[in-house]
């Protein structure tokens, strides 16, 4: 064992530069054995139970295990290699196993009932009352009262779940990578813009190549689908990119089933009707049944847009492309919705891209964070990277100077890193653990790269984006709680999207835009009559963006409440079925977005019976919103409220009792729908 390993010391300036993969199982087995250690101390503490010797220590168990386990599951989602890929796969069913074992535990238990049965635990109030609801609830749900065959199946569905959803994301990072489109033939790329053609030439370049390359990365797969000229071409990537796992070595099917297969035994062992069920237990939903009822509402707020979108896309097409409803395909949408929205506003996305080169997007990011919740946020050149392209970050409360965290930008795509765009926490801080290092966190992206001496210039789509997961990052950083169990990653997944979406409003403010839109070659800002025409553009289909995301929460629920296989047959035939209600034409019969559909399979639970989650926050950050916009964008006052109400609370109360803190009444939906421009704004009161 190598004393010297940097995955034994738990550090807020960590080593990435000095990570090798030969380091991990041994590492990960030395903290194995120390939180094992730290778990027995914990259970057989001297003397009366107490907060301190158990909830406390409880909270600390394996905290330098998972802050090991995290910066390597971290990396395996960033800079994969075969070798990190097989340590990683070797480790990842120990630690959890350990896990599973550790809410299973019988002694640990009998501690914490003892416990809860104490006068110190019915004197407990506040956040350190809720923390002992919710950890006895949480042991509850997790097997602490199952038999002890029971519990060894539960274990082994937990460390099964873990594996297989691993391999789910690792076939989709590979098969996402296995294709690849390359061509010398302008007319073959007829219709791309500008920023697109020279991605593709630079990404040829990479590779050694002559002409363009493109791929199923987002930045190369959207440009294609949206501005490609060559019908046949836009099929060829729709089809690669929704049948990505659905065959071959990659082939997510099995996958799937035995995921779901898994989850459902689950909750069966546990005591639930069904998945969905066990998984919004203790979110804001608290059911599968709600969490539906939530979705139909919304459905049925939404369809009659819809419709109306449809109708006036169809009719679009019709009169200015001469083609039929019936001739329209998937892969025809984004483009003549492209079309469609150049000729109706006189406005085209990439209008807006030389407006926001990347350097400067980011600056006035800070700024925005700076004005609007006291944050302000420096480059830090001494934390090292696991890439050139990583840039690392020091966050400080602008008041007192004190540095509340650090943070990491991965924005660009590669080869060895997995889709999307999220948010990750590496090390959370409590106020009482005796541990003084700041938060650490990361943002990633997949955004349009630089090239040549030109930055990256981001779609506003992109920019949104930005804003949106340093919302997540923001929760991580103003995070103040007592316990490591009560931060930001601990919040109901319902609540914890309010935060990130409730930022992505500033990206359409005028005086906000102002402080990082501008010309990445004259530095002038956007004209106005083009930020008119991106505002009126705004709602432009917005009913057939909210119905998509439905059809997406209609689809998970229906998976983890209704699915069986033996009576619903082929879960791509099934999802397939459900998603036409929600889509403009009929979608191809091996359409298998499914397969490849992480934010559901990645991760024993993840966003699973979930996904309606976004739909929830954007009700709720709708709704909060409002605030800013009656008291001022930038009114330090409602800023630091919503920082100290929000985002310092973490899971230290319930986020009903937050938001109504915030806003003084519960959530209104028909903010949301206003702001989409669904429904006439009520009259003020």
């Amino acid at each position: 064992m190598n004393d010297n390993n940097p995955l034994l010391a738990r550090t807020s300036s960590i080593p990435f530069n000095s990570l090798q993969a030969e380091l991990i199982e041994p590492a990960i087995d030395s903290l194995l054995a120390s939180a094992a250690t730290e778990l027995e101390a914990a259970k057989n503490a001297p003397g009366p139970r107490t907060f301190k010797n158990t909830l406390l220590a409880l909270d600390n168990v394996g905290a330098d295990l998972d802050f090991a386990i995290g910066i390597v599951a971290h990396l395996e989602s960033v800079a994969t290699t075969p070798a990190w890929r097989k340590a990683y796969n070797a480790v990842l069913p120990k630690v959890t196993e350990f896990r599973s074992r550790l809410v299973l535990d019988e002694g640990l238990w009998q501690a914490l009932t003892s416990f809860a049965a104490a006068p110190e635990a019915a004197a407990l109030t506040g956040h350190r009352k809720r923390f002992l609801e919710k950890t006895i609830d949480s042991f509850r749900r997790s097997g602490a009262e199952l038999q002890q065959d029971d519990k060894a199946r539960l274990a082994a569905i937990n460390t099964e779940l873990a594996n297989i959803t691993n391999t789910f994301s690792q076939n989709t990072l590979d098969a996402t990578n296995a294709f690849e489109y390359v061509t010398t033939d302008a007319n073959e790329v007829a219709g791309l813009p500008q920023s697109a053609l020279a991605m593709g030439r630079s990404s040829a370049a990479a590779k050694g190549l002559e002409g363009w390359r493109f791929t199923l990365q987002a930045p190369s797969f959207l440009a294609i689908i949206t501005y490609a000229d060559n019908r046949q071409l836009r099929e060829r990537f729709y089809r690669a990119y929704n049948t990505r796992c659905s065959g071959g070595p990659r082939d997510n099917r099995e996958c799937l089933y035995r995921i779901l297969e898994l989850r459902a035994q689950k909750a069966a062992l546990l005591g639930f009707k069904d998945f969905a069920d066990l998984a919004l237990a203790d979110r804001m939903a608290k059911s599968g049944e709600k969490a539906s009822g939530f979705v139909t509402e919304l459905r049925r707020h939404i369809e009659p847009h819809f419709m109306h979108d449809n109708a006036d896309l169809f009719e679009f097409i019709s009169q200015n492309h001469k083609i039929s409803r019936e001739e329209l395909k998937p892969w025809d949408v984004p483009y003549y919705v492209e079309k469609m929205r150049k000729a109706l506003y006189s406005f085209d996305e990439e209008d807006l891209r030389p407006y926001f080169p990347l350097p400067r997007v980011l600056q006035g990011l800070f700024t925005v964070v700076e004005r609007v919740l006291g944050i302000t946020i420096k480059l830090n050149t001494e934390l090292p990277t696991w890439d050139p392209l990583v840039t690392a970050y020091s966050a400080f409360d602008t008041a007192s100077n004190k540095l509340v965290g650090h943070f990491y930008a991965d924005l660009f795509p590669r080869e060895n890193k997995r889709g999307g765009a999220w948010m990750n926490n590496l090390v959370t801080h409590a106020e009482c653990d005796g541990d003084s290092m700041p938060h650490v966190g990361l943002i990633a992206g997949n955004f349009t790269p630089p090239h040549g001496d030109t930055p990256a210039l981001l779609t506003h789509d992109e920019v949104t984006t930005l804003f949106h997961e340093c919302g997540h990052l923001l929760h991580l950083l103003c995070n103040t709680t007592e316990l490591r169990g009560q931060s930001m990653s601990d919040v109901a997944w319902d609540f914890i999207e309010l935060p990130s979406q409730i930022l992505e409003n500033w990206c359409w403010d005028r005086t906000s835009l102002d402080l990082f839109a501008a010309h990445h070659s004259s530095g002038e800002p956007i004209p106005e009559d083009l930020f008119s025409k991106m505002l009126r553009a705004r709602n432009f289909r917005s009913a057939s963006h909210l119905m998509r995301q439905v059809g997406f929460s209609t689809v998970d629920l229906a998976l983890h409440r209704a699915y069986d296989r033996a009576k619903s047959g082929d879960v791509v035939g099934y999802t397939r079925s459900l998603l036409a209600q929600f889509t403009s034409v009929e979608l191809p019969e091996d359409y298998g977005m499914i397969l490849a559909f992480t934010h559901l399979f990645s991760s024993p639970v993840g966003y699973a019976s979930g996904y309606y989650s976004y739909q929830w926050a954007e009700v709720l950050d709708a709704d909060a919103f409002s605030r800013f916009q009656r008291e001022g964008l930038f009114n330090p006052a409602t800023g630091m409220e919503f920082r100290e109400m929000i985002l310092s609370q973490g899971d230290s109360q319930d986020p009903e009792i937050l938001f109504e803190r915030f806003m003084g009444r519960k959530a209104d939906i028909q903010a949301l729908l206003v702001r989409s421009g669904l429904t006439p704004p009520q009259p003020a009161t």
